[in-house]
């Protein structure tokens, strides 16, 4: 893909939502969820892998055992949701994850190729989580991210930025829409279940309709803002009336102020068209604002006992963070618990390091304690 074309996952967080493209939440039939015990059963954070948008920010074994290491021991995790490209980059991390002792939830989201590539790139993956899963790993498959984003063909566009702007200007037929998503994921999961004896599941955006019975585990990317708990508690019961347990595949926001009301869309703040890339107006940096938000939520989903949640992100190596360079912060709109230092700001191929944010700490501290007393709400 072209660098003009290029389309990260913190680019088009939500664009779903932003597009109005969806209903509300479909329950099955009269399903209903046990009453839900206190506290997650697993709390987890999202770990990308990736080629990269230069070779210095690109995955490496080094610095992934390293970051798995932290998640484990810095942040108290104990599972690492594994998600992005390449088989080999995935089955690595995930196998790593396994061998610290970790639970895996592995999340292969390859796109902008064939549909029948899709699948076996998936296939690939499953068979490498059964093989894990046969090893006495803890081991769960979501068979994708957001099919109609990733997956040529659901909606118009050859790339994942030109499905994004045909979804916001409305140019899809959307009883076609769902008549592909749908079709596309009952394929997904049939192929997992080809290749995999263990549970599977899928991350939605929240608005969209899923046949969940497909499906062992609800997964859902959740980015909605609310003042009151109980408010984010009664949006969330909708997806418990299908009758599995719920895992938050993502959950929570940029670190400036103003960014969780934008329920998702936090990560518009750059503008692309911009040589180097600049952030658009004057927001005021506030970890403490993506920490407070991250806490709130957990808070939340500890209340209804769900199955997981996973923080969206450990680290986003393309968008460094430049303390003496507003304009050019670009870690404002990254959702990543820590944040990328350059050792040469500005320079593309220059060695970086990351620190943790306030949200980092929020975490290690909430999962810290909760570990210790798995039954506090």
């Amino acid at each position: 893909m072209e660098e003009t074309d290029r389309i990260t996952r913190a680019r088009f967080l939500a664009a779903m939502a932003a597009a109005g493209a969806a209903g509300a939440l479909a329950p099955a039939g009269s399903a209903h969820a046990a009453a839900p015990r206190r506290g997650l059963r697993h709390r987890g954070v999202v770990y990308t892998v990736g080629e990269g948008e230069t070779p210095a920010t690109g995955w490496n074994a080094r610095r992934m055992r390293a970051d798995i290491r932290a998640i484990r021991d810095q942040v108290h995790a104990d599972t690492v949701d594994v998600t992005g490209d390449g088989v080999e980059r995935l089955t690595a991390t995930a196998a790593e994850a396994a061998e610290q002792g970790l639970h895996v939830w592995l999340q292969p989201t390859l796109g902008d190729v064939p549909a029948r590539d899709i699948l076996e790139h998936l296939a690939e993956c499953g068979r490498f989580a059964q093989r894990l899963r046969r090893q006495g790993a803890s081991v769960d498959l979501s068979v994708g991210c957001e099919f109609w984003l990733f997956v040529p063909g659901i909606v118009p566009g050859d790339t994942a930025l030109e499905r994004v702007r045909n979804l916001m200007n409305g140019a899809y037929d959307p009883v076609l829409f769902q008549r592909r998503l749908e079709a596309f994921t009952a394929r997904a999961a049939g192929t997992a279940r080809s290749v995999f004896d263990g549970r599977i599941s899928y991350a939605a955006a929240q608005d969209d309709h899923v046949d969940w019975t497909l499906f062992d585990i609800v997964g859902i990317d959740y980015y909605s803002f609310f003042h009151r708990p109980a408010d984010h508690v009664a949006q969330l019961r909708g997806y418990l009336r299908w009758g599995r347990p719920l895992a938050i595949t993502e959950f929570g926001t940029c670190a400036y102020v103003g960014a969780p009301e934008t329920a998702g869309m936090g990560w518009d703040v750059v503008d692309h068209d911009k040589d180097p890339e600049e952030i658009k107006g004057h927001l005021v940096r506030s970890e403490r604002t993506q920490a407070d938000y991250v806490t709130a939520l957990l808070h939340v989903f500890e209340s209804m006992g769900l199955y997981a949640a996973m923080a969206f992100e450990f680290v986003t190596p393309d968008a460094p963070h430049r303390p003496d360079d507003p304009p050019h912060d670009l870690d404002l709109a990254s959702y990543a618990v820590t944040k990328t230092v350059q050792a040469r700001p500005g320079r593309p191929e220059s060695g970086w390091h990351w620190e943790p944010k306030q949200a980092f700490h929020a975490l290690a501290r909430h999962y810290a304690r909760h570990a210790a007393d798995p039954h506090r709400g």
